[in-house]
């Protein structure tokens, strides 16, 4: 049996369509997820792979048949058929892992701490990556786990329109929104503080921004009234990035592009002293998921799609020329190959992501591993 997903398809697509597995389908479907080399990833072995199994199925029946209902939507075009490799490969397992992993951290942890049942998964990308779906089809997912989960982008806690326009006259090379500096980071601490002090059922104020405001400039909105939630996704460019050290920013030969000037070499290192600030954010985070895209520099193409998208639905969006502007503007803030790439891999000086999901020019997944082992397929 090969190890492409093309040889169980079928059988799970059959399965999310309410099909009663037989024992051949079992048999042939645990051998292939014993062999992925991702199985160690997800924890998988002769002993609990019957276990897992029977979760991924139960869970995927659960929320196909709210999908082929109309009771629920992907934010993705085409139906749950399209995209039953993510599904299976990813979703489903992940959506478990983090359910299993919020009620490990509730049934260790002290009553009395106002975080005990508080599960802060973080997801940090590129723009492009595919932080924002893969953070809405969890919800869905952890719904199906009976989990109240809210999604907070760092993106929602940028300074108001007004804020950066004074920052842009005392700092003028704050041209846009991105870079450290440009949010409000105690607006997101008392978040946090809000929602783990919270009571059951106590309704919650999640602040919002809209990206498509004062000609894609964006503005901060009314915020959202959740339930206070017993998971919250945190998702964003620079979500979990601590600051390096400032020997990483002596030399402006070895800095990458477009960090190419001195004056180029002075904001990143001031945006990495920035980044300091945003260790108490950080810090409420029990586990950081890195959507890394195979080459850092597709952002600018996926960003350009995303801005045609906003167009095509009556929203104001950047230029092609804006848009690489506004990309490269990052990359010179906090360049991935500084920031991000180092949290894929091994290291003895500094910290690494709990998973890493690699992604393809067209948002496939390329690779599933946890840095301290050694990268794997699907």
């Amino acid at each position: 049996m090969g190890n492409r997903f093309d040889s169980i398809r079928p059988i799970i697509i059959r399965w999310g369509k309410g099909e009663t597995p037989t024992a051949d389908q079992y048999e042939q479907v645990t051998r292939w997820m014993l062999v992925q080399p991702s199985a160690a990833v997800w924890q998988l072995e002769a002993v609990s792979v019957t276990s897992a199994l029977s979760d991924r199925i139960q869970l995927l029946q659960s929320i196909a048949q709210k999908l082929q209902l109309g009771q629920i939507k992907l934010p993705l075009l085409g139906d749950w058929t399209a995209w039953i490799e993510h599904m299976w490969t990813l979703w489903l397992p992940l959506a478990l892992k983090i359910d299993q992993a919020q009620r490990t951290k509730a049934s260790c942890s002290d009553e009395q701490l106002p975080d005990a049942h508080l599960f802060v998964q973080g997801i940090l990308g590129g723009q492009g990556t595919g932080k924002t779906t893969l953070s809405k089809i969890l919800q869905l997912l952890l719904a199906e786990l009976d989990q109240q989960t809210a999604i907070l982008s760092i993106d929602d806690l940028y300074l108001t329109y007004v804020e950066r326009c004074e920052l842009k006259k005392k700092d003028p090379r704050f041209i846009w929104r991105g870079p450290p500096g440009t949010h409000d980071v105690e607006l997101g601490r008392r978040t946090f503080a809000q929602i783990a002090r919270a009571l059951p059922d106590e309704q919650i104020q999640l602040p919002r921004f809209d990206k498509s405001l004062y000609g894609g400039q964006g503005d901060r909105t009314e915020p959202t009234l959740i339930t206070k939630p017993t998971i919250v996704l945190f998702e964003g460019w620079c979500v979990g990035v601590r600051p390096l050290p400032e020997t990483a920013f002596l030399e402006l030969s070895k800095l990458p592009s477009p960090i190419n000037t001195e004056a180029d070499r002075a904001f990143a290192l001031d945006c990495n002293h920035q980044l300091r600030e945003y260790a108490p954010l950080w810090d409420y985070l029990d586990s950081l998921i890195v959507l890394s895209s195979e080459d850092y520099r597709l952002s600018q193409q996926w960003r350009q799609q995303a801005e045609e998208e906003r167009i095509a639905e009556g929203k104001s969006g950047l230029s092609n020329e804006e848009i690489a502007a506004f990309v490269a503007y990052f990359w010179q803030a906090l360049h991935p190959q500084l920031f991000i790439e180092p949290l894929t891999r091994v290291s003895q000086s500094h910290e690494t992501a709990d998973l890493v999901v690699t992604i393809c020019r067209y948002h496939r997944i390329a690779q599933i591993y946890v840095p301290a082992v050694l990268p794997c397929a699907p």
